[in-house]
C-alpha cells in the first residue's frame, strides 16, 4: 500500500430526475418502447468496453463507478434502448444499467427517504454483477437532526432519534449488510443541514453527537464494510473531526455539493484519513440549487455544464487512492454536469488518462492521453 506522502501529490492534473423531450442527437436514437416490464440496456460500445478493459487492467475490479439512482427516461440511448416511464424503470431498470461496462455502482438514494428491509436489498444484489457496489444512504431518519414537513421540507420540531445508533443498526446496517452482502461499497451517514445549536463552539456539540454514535454503532459493523460519513455543513470540516473518524475507522465520504467547499478545500480531511478506501458523492453543481439544476438539465441526456476542474481533481484523488491498492466508490447526480451517465463516462476516461500520465511520470516518458469518445 502506498504512503500518504504520494497522495494527490503525484503528479498535476490536466484541467483542460428524468424528463420527456427529445433525445439529443449524440445521446443515440430513443427507438421505440417494447412492453414495460422489459426494460432493454443500450447495447455497450466497443469503445466503453475498451475503456473498462484498460481501467480493470490498471486497477483489478476496485474502481466502482456509477449514478445516483437510474430512474430516468432521458437515458434513453445511453443506458437504455427505449423510453420508458420513470415509474418503471424505477422497477425493472436496474439490470440494464449494471449492465453498462463502465457503470459499476449505484447510489440508493430512496434508502434515505423510506427504510428498505433486508429482502430488498437482496433482491437489488441479485440483478448486478459481482463487481458491482451499492452505495446506501442510511434514512433521514437518522441523520437529520430536525424533522420536516412533508412537501415544503420546512423545520417542524427536533427529531428525537438523530444519531440514534440502535435505531441505525435496524434500519440501515442490518438490512444492507444482510441484504447486499459484498455488494455493499459504503453505507452512508450523511448528515442533513444541521441546526445552529449544534454548530456553535465550533461544532461541539455535533462532534459530541458524531463521538457518542460513532462509540456505539462501529463495534456492530462487520469486518471490511465501510461506513462513511458525509456532512453538508463546512463548519465540521477540520482535524477534530479528522481524528475522530480515524479513531473509529469511518472514512470521509467526499460531498461535492454547492452547500460544501470545492474538491481542493476538502482534501485535507482525505489526507489526514490516509490509507484507506475512497467514497465520493458528486451531487451538485457549485453555484446552483438542487431544483435549479434539475429544472436546467432534464431531461438529463447531454453535458450541459462539464465541470472541468472537479473532474480534473477528482479523477487524480481517484488514480492516487487506485495506485495505492485501495477501492474507490464514486456516484455522480445528474445535477452535476448534466447527465449522470455520460459524466461517469468522461470521468472514467480521466481516470484512465490521469493514471497513464502518472506512469509516465513515474517511467520518466512522455504520455499521450486516449482518444475522446
Amino acid at each position: 500500500m502506498g504512503g500518504q506522502s504520494g497522495l494527490f501529490d503525484e503528479f498535476s492534473p490536466a484541467v483542460g430526475d428524468g424528463g420527456s423531450s427529445a433525445i439529443q442527437t449524440h445521446a443515440g436514437p430513443a427507438g421505440t418502447s417494447p412492453p414495460l416490464a422489459q426494460v432493454q440496456a443500450w447495447p455497450p460500445q466497443a469503445d466503453h468496453r475498451e475503456l473498462a478493459t484498460r481501467l480493470d487492467a490498471l486497477f483489478g475490479q476496485r474502481w466502482h463507478f456509477g449514478t445516483s439512482s437510474w430512474h430516468f427516461p432521458g437515458w434513453a440511448g445511453i443506458v437504455y434502448a427505449g423510453r420508458w416511464p420513470a415509474s418503471n424503470l424505477s422497477r425493472h431498470g436496474l439490470l440494464a444499467l449494471a449492465s453498462h461496462p463502465l457503470l459499476r455502482s449505484v447510489s440508493l438514494d430512496r434508502a434515505f427517504y423510506r427504510c428498505l428491509d433486508r429482502s430488498t436489498y437482496a433482491a437489488l444484489a441479485e440483478q448486478v454483477p459481482d463487481a458491482f457496489r451499492f452505495v446506501v444512504k442510511a434514512p433521514a431518519s437518522v441523520t437529520d437532526a430536525v424533522l420536516r414537513e412533508s412537501g415544503s421540507g420546512r423545520v417542524a420540531s427536533l427529531n428525537p432519534g438523530f444519531l440514534d445508533s440502535a435505531a441505525a443498526v435496524v434500519q440501515a446496517l442490518e438490512p444492507a449488510c444482510g441484504g447486499l452482502g459484498d455488494k455493499l461499497g459504503a453505507l452512508v451517514f450523511q448528515l442533513s443541514p444541521l441546526p445552529g445549536s449544534l454548530l456553535c463552539d465550533g461544532a461541539a456539540p455535533a462532534l459530541e453527537r458524531l463521538e457518542a454514535f460513532w462509540s456505539r454503532l462501529m463495534p456492530m459493523v462487520p469486518p471490511g464494510v465501510d461506513i462513511a460519513l458525509e456532512v453538508r455543513d463546512a463548519q465540521l470540516l477540520g482535524p477534530p473531526l479528522a481524528r475522530q473518524l480515524r479513531a473509529y475507522g469511518v472514512r470521509y465520504c467526499l460531498g461535492l455539493h454547492d452547500r460544501m467547499p470545492p474538491i481542493t478545500r476538502q482534501l485535507d480531511m482525505l489526507r489526514a484519513l490516509w490509507p484507506g478506501n475512497f467514497v465520493c458523492r458528486w451531487n451538485l453543481q457549485r453555484g446552483l440549487r438542487y431544483a435549479h439544476a434539475r429544472d436546467l438539465f432534464a431531461p438529463f441526456d447531454r453535458l450541459q455544464a462539464p465541470d472541468l476542474a472537479t473532474r480534473a481533481e477528482l479523477a487524480r484523488v481517484i488514480t492516487a487512492t487506485l495506485r495505492a491498492g485501495y477501492r474507490a466508490c464514486v456516484t455522480i447526480n445528474n445535477k452535476a454536469e448534466g447527465s449522470a451517465p455520460l459524466s461517469v463516462l468522461a470521468l472514467a476516461e480521466a481516470v484512465a488518462d490521469t493514471a497513464l500520465r502518472a506512469d509516465a511520470l513515474s517511467a520518466g516518458g512522455p504520455a499521450s492521453p486516449s482518444t475522446r469518445h
